[in-house]
């Protein structure tokens, strides 16, 4: 194995950055891109879990005069097929990988099963988590935790569009200051948003450590994972 920092990780992706420019649906360059960096750690020695959003095709929210259980299941049908994107590319590079589904769709991918999950990691494939945590008014944010947790990985990398965690939303609050490190405390005192709270909670409440990245910077997963000091870390 190389010189790295974390052994097993978890990459939180959202929807919108497989999107690209386009910002919605599945832009082929942009997954390629951050699909090269992934390839890249994974010859480092690094054992790779990703749980994806589906923001890039549908929201739970969004399906506001909806029954509410219908609106987020249509959002896991989202992320399942962001999966399927993922795998494609991954393995057009190489890398085996397997998707598995909190709901079951045999046809196209594996159930979740934890002791599968690992057996696959400790060959060096990627493991692709869809489907969230196959229950509505959880997030995909709750669900890369609860993953996280399950396959006791190192960290959790959360690709995000901006750079950290700030003090308020830089883009609006020029002044907004920008943390190296935070613990899950403040954040929920003070509603940073990083990540919903009841993820935010599981991480504290599990001693998971969190690193905010920027995503739209693929690069930056080879330098996390090499120990370089960029984004936000947040812990206990």
């Amino acid at each position: 194995m190389a010189d790295v920092k974390y052994k097993r990780v978890l990459l939180k992706l959202s929807g919108e950055a497989l999107a690209g420019e386009q910002k919605t649906g599945v832009n082929a360059e942009t997954v390629g891109k951050i699909c090269d960096k992934i390839k890249e750690i994974v010859e480092m020695g690094v054992q790779v879990a990703i749980v994806v959003g589906g923001g890039n095709f549908w929201r739970g929210r969004n399906g506001h005069q909806m029954e509410r259980t219908t609106a987020d299941y249509m959002g896991m049908l989202a992320t399942a097929m962001n999966g399927l994107a993922l795998q494609d590319a991954l393995e057009a590079r190489g890398i085996y990988s397997r998707v598995q589904t909190s709901i079951e769709m045999r046809e196209i991918a594996e159930p979740f099963i934890q002791r599968k999950a690992e057996k696959h990691l400790n060959r060096g494939r990627v493991v692709i988590f869809a489907c969230g945590t196959g229950h509505p008014y959880f997030t995909t944010d709750t669900a890369a935790v609860l993953r996280a947790i399950e396959i006791k990985a190192d960290i959790i990398l959360l690709g995000k569009t901006i750079d950290g965690v700030y003090s308020a939303d830089p883009k609006i609050d020029k002044t907004a200051k920008k943390y190296d490190e935070i613990s899950y405390m403040e954040v929920l005192e003070k509603d940073l948003k990083v990540m919903d709270s009841t993820a935010t909670a599981m991480c504290r409440d599990n001693d998971m450590p969190l690193l905010v990245f920027e995503i739209a910077k693929p690069e930056n997963i080879v330098r996390v994972i090499k120990g370089e000091k960029i984004g936000t870390i947040v812990s206990k």
